[in-house]
């Protein structure tokens, strides 16, 4: 294995002034340069940084064909002193370890993956928004790169960092957003992939999103595949209720992606003294909560999002609709702490931030 030694090759030209930092729309401009680092006969070879733009990639290539790939998200934050914030660097390394185990592919070393992301963000620092609830979104990828049509593990990987400024995820901002059940359609199974950051998962949840879309809703609320009664997560966040004071969301059974900002949820939750309950629950026992005033909020928890309350839950013709306007106290508390945090502005208890 090659030593994190990088060679870097600067852009001779920026696109940052063409970016209106005031109106970002999530995912659609890019930074300078990008990082890149090859896979080839057992082991991984020099790191580069250059310039953004297209990479090689053949009609054969077994990506293309079978979907041998992984991806994370994370972001990177402003300190009002200009310090830039990557935020939970570790465990998003962690959880990409994890979800390239899962689908076969030899995980990027720790060192080419972190100094790897700090490298490049420190080159291309003035794409991080100065604007609170702004960000500079993190996009590591890996993907099999034989060319190949025959069906098995690859034995060559391309594995490509890129980054972007980014504003809300949501077009409602911090607004409450509108859930539909789809029971027709399911996202995971027991023994699946649903708990590793994939892009099948994604491409599966389209058809059901854009349907969900097309009837005036924001996202699609996940039923589980067995049953189709037990609430598990919403297309791009973990799920979050308050019922009668008490912080309920689904457990983590396999099926479910462990978000990032839902564990600092969690871990704050605790902080705060507030019981934390993490067990299944059904869309029927929702409806009945809602009707007997014991559910008072629900909200969504995300990398892309940090915190999105719900306001209004249809299923099968029954509704919920609650703080349809704003968001909720108990959600609002872990928003404010969270992009506190993010930039500086409330010491880092948990050493979530990593500094450059």
């Amino acid at each position: 294995m090659a030593q994190y030694s990088p060679e870097i090759e600067r852009s001779h030209i920026t696109r940052l002034p063409d970016v209106n930092f005031d109106n970002l729309v999530f995912g659609e401009q890019f930074s300078d340069h990008q990082y890149e680092l090859l896979y080839h006969e057992d082991t991984w070879g020099s790191p580069r940084i250059i310039p953004y733009g297209p990479i090689p990639v053949f009609p054969a290539v077994t990506t293309l064909h079978y979907g041998q790939a992984v991806f994370e998200g994370m972001k990177a934050f402003r300190y009002r002193d200009g310090r830039i914030n990557i935020f939970r660097l570790e465990d998003h390394y962690n959880r990409f370890v994890r979800s390239c185990e899962r689908l076969c592919i030899p995980p990027v070393p720790r060192p080419f993956f972190v100094e790897g992301i700090k490298t490049l963000i420190d080159i291309d620092r003035e794409w991080v928004p100065r604007s609170k609830y702004k960000s500079l979104y993190i996009r590591p990828i890996v993907f099999a790169s034989d060319q190949t049509l025959g069906l098995r593990r690859s034995r060559s990987y391309r594995f490509h960092i890129l980054c972007g400024p980014v504003g809300d995820y949501y077009s409602e901002g911090i607004k409450p957003i509108r859930l539909t059940t789809m029971p027709q359609y399911v996202r995971a199974v027991q023994g699946g992939v649903g708990d590793v950051k994939v892009p099948g998962n994604y491409a599966a949840s389209l058809k059901p999103t854009l349907e969900a879309q097309e009837k005036g809703y924001t996202q699609v609320l996940w039923l589980d595949a067995r049953e189709h009664r037990f609430v598990e997560e919403v297309g791009s966040m973990n799920i979050f209720f308050v019922i009668d004071d008490v912080l309920v969301t689904p457990p983590l059974n396999g099926t479910i992606l462990p978000g990032i900002t839902r564990s600092c949820v969690l871990e704050l939750a605790l902080l705060k003294g507030l019981r934390v309950d993490e067990r299944p629950v059904s869309i029927d026992e929702l409806i009945g909560l809602h009707g007997s005033g014991s559910l008072s909020e629900i909200f969504g928890s995300g990398t892309a999002a940090v915190i999105s309350p719900v306001g209004h839950i249809h299923h099968q013709g029954r509704t919920i609709t609650i703080l349809s306007k704003e968001m909720g106290p108990v959600a609002r508390w872990f928003y404010d702490q969270i992009t506190a945090v993010h930039h500086g502005e409330i010491p880092d208890e948990k050493s979530w931030c990593t500094i450059i």
